[in-house]
């Protein structure tokens, strides 16, 4: 699987600062320390990166996504009960949205850290 490698390591370091946590904070708390292992790992990324939403080649409006890393995976984060199927949607337009092939939905607010790899089925693999 293309990328496997890099979001391997991506959610490593979700499981450490998981494992380190619990579950039961706010979601910027989670962020933070997700920042502290990916620099750990010595991973590039960008947080609450702002980027401009498009449509029919207007910009109607700004997102903010919770990291980029290493220019190749969006990585959009919960801190919820249970993941459910309006977080892998909003996750996918994101992608849509932002071009990108690859992403993670982490969430941090369940017993057990869920997460869940994204693709983007519109992107064709060269």
């Amino acid at each position: 699987m293309k990328y496997e490698d890099l979001t391997g390591k991506i959610i490593g370091c979700a499981m450490k600062v998981h494992s380190t946590l619990g579950n039961g904070f706010q979601e910027v708390i989670y962020q933070r320390a997700l920042a502290i292992e990916l620099k750990k790992q010595d991973l590039k990324f960008e947080r609450e990166m702002e980027m401009s939403i498009y449509y029919d080649g207007v910009n109607i409006g700004k997102r903010r996504v919770d990291f980029f890393v290493e220019d190749f995976v969006m990585v959009e984060l919960k801190a919820t009960i249970k993941l459910e199927d309006v977080h892998l949607a909003q996750a996918m337009n994101y992608l849509e949205a932002y071009k990108m092939e690859i992403g993670l939905l982490i969430n941090f607010g369940a017993k057990s850290l869920e997460f869940k790899r994204i693709h983007n089925n519109k992107l064709s693999e060269p």
